[in-house]
C-alpha cells in the first residue's frame, strides 16, 4: 500500500479511536447505584424520554465508531 495512503488511514483510524472513547465517557452508566434510596434528583417523564434518546444516539454513534475502527484497522493490519 502506498506510505501516504497508510499514513491518511491511520490518522483518521486514531482520531476515530478518540471519538469513540469520548463518546463511552459521555455516555451514562446503566446502573444508577444508589440514587434511586438516596432521591438527589426526581426525573419527569419528559426528561427521563429526552436522557433515553440522548443516550439512544450516543450508542448507536459509538456503534459505527467501533464498526468503522475495526474495519479500518483490518485494513491497515492487511495492506501494512
Amino acid at each position: 500500500m502506498n506510505s501516504t495512503l497508510q499514513l491518511i488511514l491511520s490518522i483518521v483510524n486514531v482520531i476515530v479511536a478518540l471519538i469513540m472513547i469520548v463518546l463511552v465517557l459521555v455516555q451514562n452508566g446503566k446502573s444508577e447505584g444508589l440514587d434511586p434510596f438516596v432521591g438527589s434528583k426526581a426525573e419527569t417523564f419528559f426528561g427521563k424520554n429526552k436522557t433515553r434518546s440522548l443516550d439512544a444516539k450516543l450508542q448507536k454513534m459509538t456503534v459505527i465508531c467501533a464498526v468503522c475502527f475495526f474495519v479500518l484497522t483490518a485494513v491497515l493490519a492487511i495492506f501494512a
